[in-house]
């Protein structure tokens, strides 16, 4: 980072501002290097706060959160990476529909939970995902034929210019997994969001997340990854295009290609954001050789690549 920048942002920030802070334990997959500076936001106000600030300085940010749905680059990020930490949570029973409001930096899998104890059903297919409330509206998360929009009443958002809004579902412009912030189309962050939730009984919705969790459990590998790595193109599924091209397994230092669903991508311990590139490369090259079809990123690449 620029010599001047970074004593510009010493003055703005203070002891809040980490410099040269190391990104991988703050990712799903643990890997990642370091960025030039990292700022915690503890609650909503400070995250549109911290936000308005850098943009005033022409500071390039990103916001944070779980960190599931990222590859950082092992060269790690310029500029600065805002940590989102917000996480309150209200349960509005009396809404019609009931909702829940929450912070954009809760664990989209607390909003879950909360919802169950409440007897609030429609969240369940999210049950075990990692990463954030936020992180999940802004790139449209959805299993097993749920969602986000599909629960999204309203979200609060900081934009450049105009500050705080409330958007509606529609305004996020919602794609199979991406949005309007997503696409880069808008210059706004995440702030919060109410859900909105039918009620059922506790049992019922219980025996639902039950249902999900042994799916996934069969479906899905364990251990540290980034969840789908390729979006399903039209009418077929990423795993199985990289399956049908013979790549399930297939390892380059301590990245995999998980056995179990060939979309998912294992670090095993000492792999390297490079490591899981490369087979990124791979998947699609061979798949576009033998297949046809160009497999499109669900995550993000973030840092000097």
């Amino acid at each position: 980072m620029d010599p001047v920048m970074l004593d510009s942002l010493r003055l703005a920030f203070g002891k809040r501002l980490q410099e040269n802070a190391p990104l991988a334990a703050y990712t799903s997959a643990r890997v990642g290097g370091a960025a030039d500076a990292l700022l915690v936001a503890r609650s909503a106000d400070e995250l549109a706060a911290t936000a308005q600030q850098l943009w005033a300085m022409n500071v390039p940010f990103y916001v944070l959160g779980g960190g599931s749905n990222v590859l950082i680059s092992d060269r790690g990020v310029r500029g600065v990476v805002v940590l989102n930490r917000a996480q309150r949570l209200l349960v509005r029973l009396d809404d019609n529909p009931p909702t829940i409001w929450a912070e954009a930096g809760a664990s989209l899998n607390s909003v879950v939970q909360r919802a169950v104890r409440a007897g609030l059903s429609g969240l369940e297919w999210a049950a075990g995902l990692p990463g954030t409330l936020g992180g999940a509206i802004y790139g449209n998360a959805g299993a097993f034929d749920g969602e986000m929009i599909q629960q999204v009443q309203q979200v609060e958002v900081w934009h450049r210019q105009q500050g705080r809004q409330a958007w509606n579902a529609d305004q996020l412009a919602c794609g199979y997994r991406t949005s309007l912030l997503k696409r880069k189309q808008a210059e706004a962050i995440i702030l919060a969001a109410t859900l909105q939730f039918q009620r059922a009984e506790v049992t019922a919705i219980q025996a639902r997340l039950e249902r999900i969790h042994r799916k996934r459990k069969q479906t899905q590998p364990p251990g540290a990854s980034m969840g789908s790595m390729f979006k399903n193109p039209p009418g077929d599924y990423a795993g199985r295009l990289i399956e049908a091209a013979g790549l399930k397994g297939v390892r380059i230092g301590d990245a995999e290609i998980s056995p179990l669903h060939a979309n998912f991508f294992i670090n095993h311990g000492r792999a390297t954001a490079s490591d899981i590139k490369a087979l990124i490369d791979l998947a699609q090259r061979t798949v576009a050789e033998k297949s046809g079809v160009q497999l499109e990123l669900e995550i993000e690449l973030l840092g000097e690549w």
